[in-house]
């Protein structure tokens, strides 16, 4: 099927975290407190998502309050932070908003993506994941994780359905 084709089924966009929302690197303060950097491109592009109606969720198998006060700021629909089993997560989150997975897009970056990746309506990826995954996406973003994928990949997505044009700002 077209990629066009896969993009006009989509209502749902579910992201990792390290690697895709962030450019992967694992900082900690003096205290222990791990930082994260998040793109603003991301994150209105996410807001332009949501206005246009569609669904957005984070994924990751750690857990940190960083990523939690950024799903916040955003109003994200879904949080799974310490996901051990993406592919059972990806059952559970289909079963509560009544979706198909080819109604889902998800953006990974590594390994541990692989499967979720080939379960879902598109499977996307930052430009500096890693060479299995690229091999596998739908999409290969021009962008590297953390400096606006998210974002491109919601561009990609609405523009091929004539949506990108009014922001609704």
């Amino acid at each position: 099927m077209e990629l066009n084709a896969k993009f006009q089924k989509i209502r749902m966009i579910l992201s990792d975290v390290d690697g895709c929302l962030t450019d992967g690197a694992l900082i900690f303060d003096e205290q222990g407190n791990e930082i994260k950097a998040f793109h603003a491109r991301d994150g209105l592009g996410i807001t332009v998502w949501k206005r246009k109606g569609g669904l957005i969720g984070f994924v990751t198998r750690r857990c940190t309050a960083v990523v939690q006060k950024r799903a916040e700021e955003l109003k994200i629909h879904e949080l799974c932070q310490g996901v051990e089993n993406k592919i059972k997560m990806l059952g559970e989150i289909c079963a509560k908003y009544e979706l198909s997975p080819e109604e889902i897009a998800y953006v990974g970056d590594d390994l541990v993506d692989y499967e979720i990746m080939q379960a879902v309506g598109v499977s996307a990826c930052p430009a500096d994941s890693v060479p299995e995954i690229r091999a596998i996406a739908d999409y290969v973003c021009q962008t590297n994780g953390g400096r606006g994928a998210v974002r491109e990949l919601i561009e990609q997505i609405l523009k091929s359905r004539d949506e990108w044009k009014d922001f609704g700002f």
